[in-house]
């Protein structure tokens, strides 16, 4: 055989691996709506930029014939590019090969190019479109699996780690997309769940559809289990590209700068708008967060699930910060259980990969309710106490109305590690509200008086005169300063400058104990 037959022989076998399942099956995948695995590498990497790792392995199973059926690449295709310019290791499975299920050689190839992606400190995206483990591969495949999920624990922290699901995920599947740091979901062709819905009828007796079950919309409004959710795989290709602008490489590079396009010493008088006069009157936190950091660079993180909560990425003069914020729409931006999960793990994840913290608080404390402390509120809540106090980036405060209680603590305050606290001249820093304490601090004499919800108005404002205002919080330093809101921009942007050389470490220790 001559050298031209063998690179024709070469070309042949790489046309082989490139056609998956057949044509027949590429049909049936563009007739659910969704992309196949090389179609999806093409649209979300830059051009050209695909290099791809063990395109002509197959597998090595001799049972139920299966010796018969290889295909090159054995269903999932690896490999790394770039996106932006900026390296990115991935692997797509391939439903069209064997659904995409994980056998043996399935799963060395996906944990080849993870721990690639650790080795040279770069992010590990995963689209997963997959039936789930391969049958006829038996413990194999289950191995393969648990290889998977113990390199996903060994990235964490390490390089951001973004599952986009695509199709199917179901049983020990989904584990592996749980550990990652993000999930975005594509509505009506993606699936989340332990079992599925003929499992579910058989041992409940419980109907349910796979959208009710574990669709998109299910878990990013009711579970929590996805951050993102777009209408189809390219919008959230661009979603996660989006994303990544964001993120740092690895754990100790800093998150890239973008050039500015705001100016850093805006000034910005409709913010003392936007804050009611009236402490119970809610507002949307979101258009502060939008006011205060460069224009048009909010991206919220899980914005459809406890959204008494919000939080996401932003820019202040081109640098990105994480945003957590209590939002006063939402059940008066009071903590509960699920925002404090939702806020605990966002904010471990900027943490570990250098990202500021920008922290808004309107919070008149956590929820009550027999439903909550029987959940554990006081352990969940103690998570995001937790995560905030752990913290050694720059940790940057503004309180702009309600700060009660423990969850004025909570929302990184000065006590626990925060490095600049400011409020507006609208803030109530106090251990409960006005009413509450005034009933506890007055009932003898609300319970004399001829005229009780009188007498009960003019002590409230006496209270919020004297004790509810931000003036004594920086008579004692725990707010370093008192804002006009206009300020507030400007005063951060400097203050995220100063920080940024900030150098502070935990205990050395194996880890913390966490209230999980």
């Amino acid at each position: 055989m001559t050298t031209d037959d063998r690179i024709d022989e070469l070309r042949e076998r790489r046309e082989e691996a490139r056609s998956g399942g057949g044509e027949e099956r590429i049909e049936k995948q563009h007739a659910k709506g969704k992309l196949t695995a090389r179609e999806r590498i093409d649209y979300f990497l830059d051009d050209g930029s695909f290099t791809e790792f063990d395109q002509f392995r197959t597998h090595r199973s001799h049972n139920f014939d299966m010796e018969e059926k290889q295909v090159p690449g054995d269903g999932v295709v690896t490999g790394y590019g770039t996106v932006d310019g900026r390296t990115v290791f991935l692997f797509a499975h391939d439903f069209t090969v064997f659904g995409g299920s994980l056998g043996e050689v399935f799963a060395e190839k996906v944990t080849k190019v993870m721990d690639r992606a650790i080795e040279t400190g770069a992010p590990i995206i995963g689209l997963n479109d997959s039936a789930g483990a391969r049958i006829q591969e038996g413990i194999d495949s289950l191995a393969g699996y648990a290889e998977i999920f113990h390199r996903n624990q060994q990235a964490s922290g390490v390089v951001p780690q973004i599952s986009v699901v695509m199709g199917p995920c179901a049983g020990g599947a989904v584990y592996s997309p749980a550990i990652t740091d993000f999930i975005m979901m594509v509505e009506e062709t993606s699936h989340m769940f332990i079992t599925g819905p003929d499992v579910v009828e058989t041992v409940t007796g419980e109907r349910v559809g796979f959208d009710e079950l574990g669709g998109a919309t299910t878990h990013a409004t009711e579970s929590g289990v996805a951050q993102f959710t777009a209408a189809d795989e390219k919008s959230a290709l661009d979603d996660v590209a989006h994303l990544l602008s964001y993120l740092p490489q690895n754990n100790v590079e800093d998150p890239p700068r973008v050039d500015p396009w705001d100016d850093p010493d805006r000034r910005d008088d409709e913010l003392a708008d936007i804050v009611p006069d009236e402490p119970r009157q809610p507002y949307d936190m979101t258009a502060v967060i939008g006011r205060v950091t460069d224009e048009g660079s909010f991206f919220e993180v899980g914005g459809s699930f406890a959204r008494n909560l919000a939080v996401g990425f932003a820019r202040l003069d081109g640098h990105a910060v994480g945003v957590v914020a209590n939002q006063p729409r939402v059940n008066a931006g009071t903590l509960d259980i699920e925002s404090s999960v939702k806020g605990a793990r966002f904010v471990r994840f900027c943490d570990a990969f250098n990202i500021p913290i920008l922290t808004f608080v309107d919070v008149p404390g956590f929820m009550p309710g027999t439903d909550q402390e029987h959940g554990g509120i006081i352990r969940h809540g103690a998570k995001l106490l937790y995560a905030f106090s752990e913290a050694t980036v720059p940790l940057l405060t503004v309180i702009t109305r309600k700060a009660y209680g423990g969850a004025y603590d909570v929302m990184a305050s000065k006590h626990i590690g925060a490095d600049v606290n400011y409020a507006w001249p609208t803030a109530e820093i106090a251990v409960m509200g006005p009413r509450g304490a005034v009933n506890v601090l007055y009932s003898d004499e609300l319970d004399a008086v001829d005229d009780p919800e009188q007498r009960r108005d003019q002590l409230i404002e006496e209270y919020r005169e004297e004790f509810a205002n931000p003036y004594t919080a920086a008579d004692r330093g725990f707010v370093d300063d008192v804002l006009e809101p206009a300020d507030t921009r400007p005063r951060l942007v400097d203050d995220l400058e100063m920080l940024r050389s900030k150098r502070a470490t935990n205990p050395d220790r194996k880890h913390g104990n966490m209230p999980l």
